[in-house]
């Protein structure tokens, strides 16, 4: 009996043992994975770390570009302020409600129409004026016509009588 017992628990000594030794296997094997992913871990954190760095870098060029691009932008407003207003002293015979746009093509392309129209209007003006051909100053003298008068009126025409 004690021999089977002492058999028993070297059995279940041995037992024990290979479980100690297969859980201290699956121990390392675990603190192996733990420390793989614990790398990766690292390397992400970094791979992160450097990716929002080049996005702040990123925000802060765009944010300069829009600052410049306003910066250009007003610059353009006021040239093409100057240039309308350059065209407009240029062409006094344009009016300024003819001149619209807001670039210099545009600008360019309302002065084009504006001419042409005002040229239209010339045009229409020196063909009425041509039509209606008026002498200037006092008509001009002709003698009376006395072959309507009757003979009365002749002689009282001749004395510079009036009637």
């Amino acid at each position: 009996m004690v021999a089977d017992k002492e058999q028993k628990l070297t059995d279940e000594l041995e037992a024990v043992k290979g479980e100690l030794e297969r859980l201290k296997q699956e121990k390392e094997s675990v603190i192996r994975e733990l420390e793989s992913k614990n790398a990766t871990t690292t390397e992400l954190e970094q791979t992160v770390a450097s990716k929002d760095s080049e996005i702040a870098i990123l925000k802060q060029a765009v944010a300069e570009a829009d600052m410049k691009l306003a910066e250009l932008s007003e610059s353009l407003a006021q040239a093409v302020a100057s240039y309308r207003t350059m065209v407009t002293e240029a062409n006094p015979e344009v009016p300024d409600e003819l001149l619209t746009g807001d670039t210099i093509d545009a600008i360019n392309e309302s002065l084009k129409s504006a001419r042409a129209l005002i040229d239209r209007v010339k045009q229409g003006i020196e063909a009425e004026v041509s039509r209606t051909k008026i002498p200037a100053g006092a008509p001009q003298r002709v003698p009376l016509d006395l072959s309507v008068l009757s003979p009365r009126e002749k002689i009282q025409y001749a004395i510079g009588g009036k009637r």
